[in-house]
């Protein structure tokens, strides 16, 4: 697996009313999910499909049965197609929320009604048809649709710093589209696109080739008025 599911017991002996969480628990969440997606996939029970909702629809009954039975998870839920907290236009394509009870990180207080951590999916590579960009798992030149770029937006996810997003590589490998978003990114700094730098890049962190995911990260300055914000990328080969 990418990573052990970490120390999922930061809540033991609250002083308040709710569940209170060291602000590392956002990472032990990630790897979560990140260690669910192989047998996720490889699952002989999930019926086969390649659309993007299809396929997030399947990934989240996983994790909300997962999450039901797990040791120290079954505080959160998992969610399909939630309003975005600050643009309610806007759905979000996958988010995590407390289970009937609320949870502090930090500082902050989550209730049910509240995302703790917003995902946006997207497929490697995009379907092909005329009002749709190539790049959208970076950026959209047609509208707002492309996954990093609508957190640099702001359109999701703007209550918070930290994000994920999830890319089904659907032909190709890790590798090949590592390298592809690194050129379509050099291609959108040097048009230039306002906002987009190379600090926009991806870095991978962890790679197994025999399970065929990867874990990768990068870091978005927003515009003005909104933090910095962290996505961890969470792409599998199906």
């Amino acid at each position: 697996m990418l990573a052990d599911e970490g120390d999922n017991t930061g809540h033991a002996g609250a002083l308040d009313a709710g569940v209170h969480l060291p602000g590392e628990w956002l990472s032990s969440l990630i790897k979560f999910i990140a260690n669910t997606l192989p047998d996720w996939r490889d699952d002989p029970e999930r019926e086969a499909a390649t659309g993007e909702t299809k396929l997030t629809s399947q990934l989240c009954s996983r994790l909300s049965s997962l999450t039901r039975h797990a040791p120290g998870w079954d505080i959160v839920q998992f969610k399909r197609e939630e309003p975005d907290e600050s643009d309610g236009r806007r759905a979000i394509d996958l988010s995590v929320a407390p289970r009937g009870e609320v949870i502090w990180i930090g500082t902050r207080r989550y209730t049910e009604y509240q995302t703790v951590l917003p995902i946006e999916c997207k497929r490697l590579p995009t379907p092909v048809a005329a009002d749709r960009d190539e790049r959208e798992y970076l950026f959209d030149k047609f509208r707002t649709a492309g996954g990093v770029q609508r957190f640099k937006a702001g359109h999701h996810g703007a209550a918070h710093a930290r994000a994920a997003m999830i890319g089904y590589v659907q032909s190709g490998n890790v590798a090949f589209w590592q390298g592809q978003l690194d050129e379509w990114l050099d291609g959108i700094v040097a048009e230039p696109v306002e906002g987009w730098s190379a600090d926009d890049g991806l870095a991978l962190v962890e790679h197994d080739e025999t399970l065929r995911v990867a874990a990768l990260t990068s870091n978005h300055r927003r515009k003005p008025g909104l933090s910095l914000i962290r996505i961890d990328h969470l792409w599998i080969e199906m």
